[in-house]
């Protein structure tokens, strides 16, 4: 799902956005929104958490490719382990698809910035 600015949303399902607050050692409580609030979507931010495995795995298979039939013997094996052992990240990272976060402005007049899209449905 891909919510777009000016969009109708509502929460999927109660969402709490503070830890217990505390006053004088007395708990007071915590601030949720209830499954079903509306509100309207004012930004969309995608992107990708890349990790150094991630960046390593790009940069040491792009020498690979480029180079590799160049290298000596035990420089290209070595490299090819080194990018053999890198591959379990860099699927993960595939498999994971970017992140979209979004800025919401509920009726109620609270704003949700930075929050997964994930927890919104179109209306």
């Amino acid at each position: 799902m891909t919510l777009k600015a000016g969009q109708r949303v509502v929460l999927a399902a109660d969402t709490r956005l503070t830890e217990s607050a505390e006053v004088s050692g007395v708990v007071v409580g915590f601030l949720s929104l209830a499954a079903g609030t509306g509100g309207t979507v004012e930004q969309v931010v995608g992107h990708q958490d890349v990790g150094h495995d991630v960046r390593e795995y790009e940069r040491l298979k792009s020498l690979l490719d480029a180079f590799g039939s160049a290298m000596p013997t035990e420089s290209r094996r070595q490299l090819e382990e080194k990018v053999g052992s890198l591959e379990p990240a860099w699927t993960a990272f595939q498999e994971q698809g970017p992140r979209v976060r979004v800025r919401v402005r509920f009726d109620n007049g609270f704003i949700l910035d930075g929050a997964h899209e994930d927890i919104f449905v179109p209306v």
